[in-house]
């Protein structure tokens, strides 16, 4: 965490507060690695910048009316994702969640420390967080929005803020924490024109994964680039999928919805194992006999192709995951099969 980034932002040990530390303890009890909150920030984000539909995958490109709703929406889907500690609330509380029998309000702000207290919060605790897709990051505590934790409101609405003091006695459950990767905005400005570059999903999809290998890449992503229902198509090995196109160049493609697949990026020694919803393109060649890193494909034994090194034939198919219609019915939704 560099203290650049976060200016006016003390981090000495808050004052005692038991009711603020009990609902910090019981959250992060239920997420010490931070791993469920930063999908749920994930997913928000990739929510507001509907890819599939829009194409976009940038904050810059939401309207401003979208902007000011990413804090509602975090709100609700970490009520979803966290439903075994907050619990159920009906009109009668003013507040989002009750946590350990205590109210709770979720306060979301684009600047770290720029949230904004309506009255019906005051003296009730917080869990304030804050994101940042550009730079990856994710940060989220519990503090008391008390007389002298917080600054006086002056705006018609009565709305006042954490004050230096709230600011330093926040419990941080988590800060700087990273997302997981938006790969389209983490590309260098040549490799991004070249994946927009072709008219039609399927050459973008394709593009992407013929450009960015050892990086995993989510549904969401592939969505954003097909534009189209049945987004996942363009992956398959049916023909005319990435699969099938970029095998003939030397290009393995497993997905995280199969342990089989997973298991040759691993055997493979790939700096990126795809998890459930997620693929991994990977560059490979013929291996010599007793090379580490390798895996079994087709009766031949396979490796990570080198920087620079050509791949002279192509990949052999991925294992089979083909399953019974009884199987497949179950899991129709991450169906990444050939």
């Amino acid at each position: 965490m560099s203290d650049a980034l976060l200016p006016n932002m003390p981090f000495n040990e808050p004052d005692p507060d038991p009711a603020r530390d009990e609902v910090a303890a019981a959250y992060l009890a239920a997420d010490p690695d931070g791993k469920r909150t930063a999908k749920v920030f994930r997913a928000t984000f990739d929510q507001l910048y509907d890819g599939q539909h829009t194409g976009r995958f940038r904050w810059e490109q939401l309207y401003k009316t979208e902007k000011t709703h990413f804090g509602t929406l975090l709100e609700i889907n970490l009520r979803r994702a966290f439903d075994d500690v907050i619990d159920d609330t009906d009109d009668s509380h003013l507040l989002d969640y009750r946590i350990r029998n205590h109210d709770v309000d979720c306060k979301y702000s684009q600047r770290l420390g720029g949230w904004m207290l309506p009255p019906e919060c005051f003296g009730q605790l917080l869990l304030v967080a804050t994101a940042d897709d550009e730079r990856g990051t994710w940060s989220v505590g519990v503090v008391r929005a008390s007389d002298e934790n917080r600054n006086q409101g002056k705006n018609r609405d009565s709305k006042a803020s954490l004050s230096s003091r709230g600011r330093s006695q926040i419990a941080w459950l988590h800060i700087e924490a990273s997302l997981p990767p938006n790969i389209l905005l983490g590309l260098d400005p040549v490799t991004l024109k070249a994946v927009l570059a072709p008219k039609k999903g399927q050459g973008r999809v394709t593009e992407l994964l013929r450009r960015v290998t050892q990086k995993r890449v989510g549904r969401n992503t592939i969505a954003t680039l097909a534009q189209q229902d049945d987004y996942m198509a363009r992956v398959r090995d049916n023909g005319h999928g990435a699969r099938t196109v970029l095998r003939q160049e030397g290009y393995v493609i497993p997905g995280g919805d199969y342990e089989a697949h997973r298991r040759v990026a691993r055997q493979l020694g790939a700096e990126a194992v795809p998890e459930p919803g997620e693929v991994v393109s990977l560059r490979i060649v013929p291996a010599d006999h007793g090379e580490p890193w390798t895996t079994a494909l087709d009766g031949r034994s396979w490796r990570l192709a080198r920087d620079g090194e050509p791949c002279t034939e192509p990949a052999p198919k991925l294992p089979s995951t083909r399953r019974s219609k009884v199987d497949r019915s179950e899991s129709i939704d991450t169906e990444l099969a050939e």
